[in-house]
């Protein structure tokens, strides 16, 4: 009989996808949030697969993960990428730079929305004006940063596919985990994606018939990045919790979400919309 004691499973190799066909290689591509962390990660991806792909992100210039990460693909892959400065709080700006980038190429196929911010307090303590501050980002710049997108595929006449960041905290409570709010942004999000991929089902008009802007949620369970590190040199028995609480016994990475991200924006999920996409190692599946 087989017991859930004794060591984790062996973590995956972060050898390279096979992702070569899986987008067009003039296929464009938005990340939000993508300065670093799961954004970059999965802008990384894309740029393998031979898509042009800029990264949106407040900060004046790109991070040093950025840099690294664009000398080490530079030259590698028929992809490029690139950054731009944009606060997903703020339509206008949002709208200036997606148009200008839209314009460059005089098209846009796909947006991640990956922007995101955290804040753990529990409820009672919770600052009524961090309130609107987590929404603003969380759950108002991933419908800016849609709609922005939604606006350049329509003018250019082509279909896209649109991949938010969600997460599993937006389907339950999670142990140990006081962020009330946060779980609830996430929570809105995948609700977002169902009725923005009702609404822009048979948007486009291409080839003479009425075509899809695709509209999908991808939920990560627990991830090592940046904003979980800080998490737990705060509480450090939070990451001994998060690793018994799913069914393979620790955190993921980041490189494990990307087979999901090309596979939800590519014509391989070409009849998926409205959905989300759960991977979780087991979280919420107890």
């Amino acid at each position: 009989m087989l017991s859930r004691a004794g060591p984790a499973l062996a973590r995956p190799t972060t050898t390279a996808l096979q992702t070569a066909r899986l987008v067009k290689q003039t296929a464009l591509f938005i990340v939000t949030g993508g300065a670093q962390g799961l954004g970059l990660t999965l802008a990384e991806a894309l740029v393998e697969a031979g898509g042009h792909v800029y990264c949106l992100d407040r900060q004046s210039e790109p991070s040093k993960s950025f840099l690294d990460t664009k000398e080490r693909l530079a030259h590698r892959f028929e992809g490029t990428l690139h950054y731009r400065k944009v606060d997903v709080q703020y339509a206008a700006e949002v709208d200036d730079v997606v148009s200008a980038i839209a314009k460059e190429h005089s098209r846009l196929d796909g947006l991640i929305a990956a922007a995101g911010i955290q804040y753990v307090k529990p409820a009672l303590e919770y600052p009524p004006n961090e309130v609107p501050n987590m929404m603003n980002v969380n759950f108002g710049g991933v419908f800016l940063s849609a709609v922005s997108c939604a606006k350049q595929m329509v003018k250019y006449n082509t279909p896209g596919s649109m991949v938010l960041i969600g997460s599993m905290s937006g389907l339950n409570a999670n142990k140990g985990f006081t962020s009330s709010v946060y779980n609830s942004s996430k929570a809105a999000v995948i609700q977002l994606g169902r009725n923005l991929a009702m609404e822009w089902g048979k948007i486009i008009s291409a080839d003479g018939e009425r075509k899809a802007i695709r509209v999908n949620v991808l939920c990560p369970g627990n991830i090592m990045t940046p904003m979980v590190e800080k998490n737990f040199a705060d509480d450090p028995g939070l990451k001994k919790i998060w690793e018994e609480a799913n069914m393979m016994g620790r955190i993921s990475e980041m490189h494990e979400y990307r087979g999901a991200a090309l596979f939800m924006l590519s014509d391989a999920s070409s009849f998926m919309t409205g959905s989300h996409l759960v991977i979780d190692g087991g979280y919420t599946a107890w």
